[in-house]
């Protein structure tokens, strides 16, 4: 087999790996692990329908919100737009729910403990307590978002109402107000960023420049909040932690997840996936 079509093999897998993995979800796992990173202390699943009737709503199905992507330039000053005037991305006129409440559910968060966010691939994002629990208003609460009102107008496609129709959810926005913003826009810039974020937790694309589009994971599927915070890898993919032996707790029923049986091609399609999510992860 010559090398283009080795290279066209690998990237097709990777496409497929992120078919299978990739898809609108409907129901978010909760779940608090104790602090030796294993042990969980409590959990629950809800779908979108019981965060929508029983929880805050965020956003009204018509107000816009944007995150800022990068913005390509040699001075590092100016990659953080500071008057935010390009590179905007567009996450719609979404209604969601804040993350904080989320984690009340399973006992909420203390100031030395982490939240993570997770995709059904395994991508993966973390935040302090500070930035869940007490967000500057420029940046904003975190939200959980399952309902879009009206699409982007120009850039990336969110599809418009409930999943699967929003088929980019459930997907994180940071719900910023627009106090910023020269356009009264509701934009989470990347000097918001800045200024809401540890330096630890900046996101930069390509390990380079400041972007917030980093933080608006898609297809997410679990919430955990780590006592004294996450200790693993953060450049890898996480398991799902669905079916874990955890004390009972109230469940919201929700559609079975498939499984599959590991093929021949198991290690391979492993390793693949492993160098997609790091990929995914310099976005």
């Amino acid at each position: 087999m010559n090398v283009t079509k080795s290279v066209f093999l690998l990237l097709f897998l990777c496409a497929c790996i992120a078919g299978v993995q990739a898809a609108p979800t409907t129901s978010v796992h909760i779940v608090k692990i104790a602090d030796d990173g294993t042990t969980v202390l409590n959990e629950t699943t809800v779908d979108y329908l019981w965060m929508e009737a029983n929880l805050p709503v965020l956003g009204d199905g018509t107000t816009h919100y944007y995150h800022q992507g990068p913005v390509f330039a040699d001075d590092k000053e100016t990659q953080w737009d500071r008057n935010e005037t390009t590179n905007f991305k567009d996450r719609g006129a979404v209604k969601g729910t804040d993350i904080k409440d989320l984690c009340g559910l399973v006992g909420g968060m203390q100031p030395d403990d982490e939240m993570m966010v997770k995709a059904g691939d395994g991508y993966h994002i973390e935040f302090g307590y500070t930035n869940v629990y007490e967000p500057d208003p420029r940046q904003g609460p975190i939200g959980l978002c399952w309902y879009n009102g009206e699409d982007a107008a120009v850039g990336e496609r969110q599809g418009v109402g409930y999943p699967p129709d929003y088929h980019v959810g459930m997907r994180l926005v940071l719900f910023a107000d627009n106090s910023t913003n020269p356009e009264g826009k509701h934009v989470f810039g990347n000097q918001d960023m800045r200024e809401c974020f540890p330096p630890e937790r900046l996101h930069l694309f390509n390990d380079l420049y400041p972007s917030t589009s980093g933080y608006t994971v898609k297809w997410i599927d679990e919430v955990r909040v780590y006592e004294g915070g996450y200790s693993g890898a953060k450049n890898v993919p996480v398991k799902s932690l669905q079916g874990s032996a955890a004390i009972e707790t109230p469940e919201v029923p929700t559609t079975a997840q498939a499984t599959q049986s590991p093929g021949p091609l198991f290690g391979l399609l492993a390793g693949l996936g492993v160098a997609c999510f790091a990929w995914r992860m310099r976005g």
